[in-house]
C-alpha cells in the first residue's frame, strides 16, 4: 500500500475517532437539555463533559495538581469570562457561578434554591445534618444548636479546652525532633472538638473516632459508588462504625441526664440532649449523632489544614511574624495581674491576627465550593437555571479575583487593614441563614494557637 493509501485510512480512522468523540459528549446533553425547549437557547455557556462521569476527570485531575484553579482557567479561556458556566458535576447537570454578586444571591435567595449537595455528602453526613435538611428544620436545629457552639458563655469554657490542649501539645511536639505538621495538628484539633463536643478523655475511643473520620472525609465529596475498592464505599463502612460507637455515648449520657435532672453542663453533648423548642420539643438520637458527626468531621478537618497554612506562612513571611508575635506580647502584658490564660477580651484584641486569619481564609478557601439546587427556573445574567439542576458557587474564583484582591496570589496580611469587603467577595464560611456555624470556634481555635505558636515557637 502506498503512502496516499495509508493517508486515506488514516485519515478515516481519525474522522471516525471525531465522530465517536462528538457522539459521547452529546450523550449528557441530549439526556438532560431535550425537554427544555426554548429554554436551552439561555443556558450558559459550557461543557457537560463524557457521558455519566461529566467533567469529573478534569476537576480531580485539577485538584490533585499544583493548579486547583486550571479547571475553572479552562471554561475561562474556552467560553470567555462569563462568570457562569454549565457543566456536569457529581453525576448532575449543574451550573457554575464565579462571581460575588451572583453567589450571594444563591446563597440568600432561599425560595429559588435549596441544598443541594452531592448524593456523597448527603448520605455520609446522615439525613438528619445540615447538609439535607429543609430550610424550616434547618433553622429549627440551628436554632437549637447555636448558641451552645458560638454563643459567649460557651466560648468562653471552650478556650480553657482549647489552650489547655495547645499549650501541652506545642511543647511535646518541640521535644519530638521532625514532626508532620498536618498530621499532628489533625490529632489536636480532633482532641479539642472531643473535648468540647463529648469530654472523652479516652484515648482508645479518640484514636477509633479518628481513624474512621479519615475515612470518612476522602468520601465526603466523592462520586457515590457504592463498590468495594471505591472511595465512597470505605467511608460508608466508616459512617456506620461511627453511628456504632456515638450511638451507646448518647444513650448512655440522656439516661444520666434524667437521673441528674441535668444538674450541670459539661459538654456539648449535654447542651443538645437538654436543648428543647419552644413547643417542648427536644432532639432526638438520630438529631444528636448526625449533629456530632457533622460538626466533629469539620470541627477539625478545617481546622487543622487551616491552621497548618497560617503556620506556615507566617512562618514564610519574617515581617508579618515579627507584627504579629509583637501584638500578642503587648496582649499579654496587658493582662490584669494574676489572669492565667486567655479570655475573649484578649481575643477581641488580636486584631492583625485576625487579619493574618482572614488572609488565610481568603488565600486557601479550603471550602471551594458550596451547593444549592434550583427550586424552579431561575434567570441569572440573562441565563436560565433549569429547575432542578445543581449550582455551584466557586469561592476560589472570589476570593483569587485580582479585582477585588490586588496581587491575590501573595500573602498579604495588611491588605485587610483598611479593607470591609463587599457582600459577597469574602465567603469562607458561606453566607446567608446556612453559613457555617461552627465559624467563630474555628477562628478561635486557630487564634490561639498561633497566639503560643508566635510567642514562643518557630
Amino acid at each position: 500500500m502506498g503512502v496516499d493509501g495509508i493517508s486515506y485510512y488514516v485519515g478515516i480512522m481519525l474522522g471516525i475517532m471525531l465522530i465517536m468523540k462528538w457522539g459521547l459528549k452529546s450523550v449528557n446533553i441530549w439526556i438532560y437539555e431535550r425537554n427544555l425547549g426554548k429554554k436551552r437557547e439561555c443556558l450558559p455557556p459550557g461543557d457537560f463533559g463524557w457521558p455519566f462521569v461529566g467533567n469529573m476527570w478534569s476537576f480531580l485531575r485539577a485538584f490533585k495538581s499544583n493548579d486547583p484553579d486550571s479547571f475553572i482557567f479552562s471554561l475561562v479561556q474556552r467560553f470567555g469570562p462569563k462568570g457562569i458556566y454549565k457543566s456536569f458535576m457529581f453525576g448532575n447537570p449543574s451550573i457554575i457561578i464565579t462571581t460575588p454578586e451572583e453567589c450571594r444571591r444563591v446563597l440568600c435567595d432561599e425560595d429559588a434554591f435549596k441544598p443541594g449537595w452531592p448524593t456523597s455528602t448527603n448520605e455520609l453526613m446522615g439525613r438528619k445534618s445540615f447538609s439535607r435538611l429543609s430550610n424550616k428544620d434547618h433553622k429549627r436545629l440551628r436554632k437549637l444548636t447555636a448558641s451552645p457552639i458560638n454563643g459567649h458563655e460557651s466560648l468562653s469554657i471552650y478556650m480553657k479546652h482549647i489552650e489547655t490542649n495547645v499549650v501541652l501539645s506545642l511543647e511535646k511536639w518541640s521535644k519530638m525532633g521532625r514532626i508532620e505538621l498536618l498530621t499532628v495538628l489533625r490529632k489536636l484539633t480532633f482532641e479539642v472538638i472531643m473535648d468540647i463536643f463529648i469530654s472523652s478523655e479516652s484515648e482508645h475511643l479518640m484514636d477509633g473516632l479518628e481513624k474512621e473520620y479519615k475515612t470518612l472525609n476522602y468520601g465526603v465529596r466523592s462520586m457515590a459508588i457504592n463498590i468495594p475498592g471505591f472511595v465512597y464505599y470505605e467511608a460508608l463502612k466508616a459512617r456506620k462504625k461511627l453511628v456504632a460507637i456515638l450511638q451507646p455515648i448518647v444513650r448512655e449520657r440522656r439516661n444520666k441526664r434524667e437521673a441528674t435532672q441535668g444538674m450541670s453542663t459539661k459538654d456539648m453533648l449535654d447542651a443538645l440532649v437538654d436543648t428543647e423548642d419552644e413547643n417542648g420539643k427536644r432532639l432526638d438520637d438520630e438529631d444528636i449523632i448526625d449533629t456530632l458527626i457533622m460538626y466533629l468531621n469539620a470541627g477539625h478537618e478545617s481546622s487543622a489544614h487551616l491552621t497548618m497554612w497560617a503556620t506556615i506562612l507566617l512562618q514564610g513571611h519574617p515581617e508579618y511574624f515579627q507584627i504579629a508575635k509583637e501584638e500578642q506580647e503587648r496582649i499579654v502584658k496587658n493582662m490584669p495581674p494574676g489572669q492565667k490564660g486567655l479570655t475573649l477580651e484578649e481575643f477581641r484584641q488580636m486584631k492583625y491576627l485576625s487579619q493574618v486569619i482572614d488572609e488565610t481564609l481568603r488565600l486557601v478557601t479550603f471550602s471551594t465550593t458550596t451547593f444549592r439546587e434550583a427550586t424552579k427556573d431561575i434567570d441569572i445574567k440573562g441565563y436560565i437555571i433549569p429547575k432542578g439542576w445543581k449550582v455551584l458557587l466557586w469561592y476560589r474564583s472570589i476570593h483569587h479575583n485580582p479585582e477585588i484582591y490586588p496581587q491575590p496570589k501573595e500573602f498579604n496580611p495588611s491588605r485587610w487593614d483598611d479593607l470591609v469587603p463587599k457582600a459577597g467577595t469574602f465567603l469562607p464560611f458561606g453566607a446567608g441563614t446556612r453559613h457555617c456555624p461552627g465559624n467563630d470556634l474555628a477562628k478561635l481555635e486557630i487564634a490561639i494557637f498561633l497566639h503560643h505558636f508566635l510567642l514562643s515557637y518557630k
